[in-house]
């Protein structure tokens, strides 16, 4: 018992987890608030870059609005984010603007555990053995995990065009709920990254949790286009409208067609408008949350599904 007890102070929390969530999600309720207004944004808010960590929204929210998450049951607050407006982007008759983070903080952990789990986690991230987001300062990756207080759904997204295939997880990705646009942030050093700006037509598989191990594996075409449909562990079908490739035991399968990509600092945002949307399968959805946030819903006996493999 008194492991239990003292692994907090010595061992930071995961940075991550990894949960079922069944979409879409409905614990945590993300608000702008500027002035005296504030809006809902829980389905329109994405991250544009990580470097800088920009958020995206199709609200304009004047110059420096604050970003809130809550609890949707209590609304309690759990974290928040003040933004720094940088940007605008066009598309289709829309504006979309892209807000810098400025500053954030969560309230998942109790004084003193907050900032000793602080601490803990960005010395671990200097000695390059935690992040998976390596371009990332610690602070920026704090205030990222802050961003996940919203849990995030992991798609795989499938390119086909004549001599370049490919199939990849994205967690950086969602609505703007009031524009009807949806957004993708890529890192620019992906391999695809041209192919998708020339074609403007993707797949996106959204993954049952049941197959967290083999859509991990698909992280290394990244950086390698496959080689073959045929050479992944599982079936796929043609999506409705274009015709791709995407997984066959997928829960739904959208096709987005891209309106407008743009750089955004280290990663490219590609625009686009659902074409077509095919729900194959009531199930729960691999999604990523922050690692405080599931302490603090384990804490409450209310803690999401980790995702287990099948």
């Amino acid at each position: 018992m008194w492991k239990d007890w003292v692994r907090p102070f010595v061992r930071p929390l995961p940075q991550w987890s990894v949960v079922a969530v069944t979409p879409p999600q409905r614990a945590v309720v993300a608000s702008l608030r500027w002035g005296k207004a504030a809006a809902d944004v829980t389905t329109d808010h994405t991250v544009a870059s990580l470097r800088p960590l920009t958020i995206a929204t199709s609200l304009d929210a004047g110059p420096h609005p604050v970003l809130e998450y809550r609890d949707r049951t209590s609304g309690r607050l759990l974290g928040k984010l003040q933004l720094l407006r940088t940007a605008t982007v066009s598309a289709e008759g829309s504006t979309l603007a892209l807000y810098h983070v400025a500053a954030g903080g969560h309230r998942c952990l109790a004084w003193p555990l907050r900032p000793w789990n602080t601490w803990l986690q960005n010395r671990l991230m200097r000695n390059g053995n935690a992040s998976p987001h390596s371009l990332m300062a610690p602070m920026a990756t704090q205030q990222l995990m802050i961003a996940y207080l919203c849990p995030r759904p992991v798609v795989l997204v499938s390119v086909d065009a004549p001599g370049h295939h490919n199939l990849f997880p994205m967690d950086l990705i969602g609505p703007l709920g009031r524009s009807g646009l949806f957004t993708l942030a890529l890192r620019s050093t992906n391999v695809s990254v041209p192919t998708m700006r020339e074609q403007r037509r993707i797949a996106l598989s959204c993954m049952p949790a049941a197959m967290k191990d083999a859509v991990y594996a698909l992280s290394v075409h990244h950086k390698q286009p496959l080689a073959d449909w045929t050479a992944l562990p599982f079936p796929v079908r043609r999506s409705r409208t274009f015709g791709i490739p995407a997984v066959a035991a997928a829960l739904r399968i959208r096709e987005l067609d891209i309106v407008h990509s743009e750089e955004v600092g280290s990663h490219t945002l590609f625009v686009g408008r659902i074409v077509s949307e095919e729900t194959l399968t009531q199930d729960a959805q691999l999604h990523h949350t922050a690692g405080f946030h599931q302490a603090w819903r384990r804490r409450r006996g209310m803690p999401f599904s980790e995702a287990r493999s099948a």
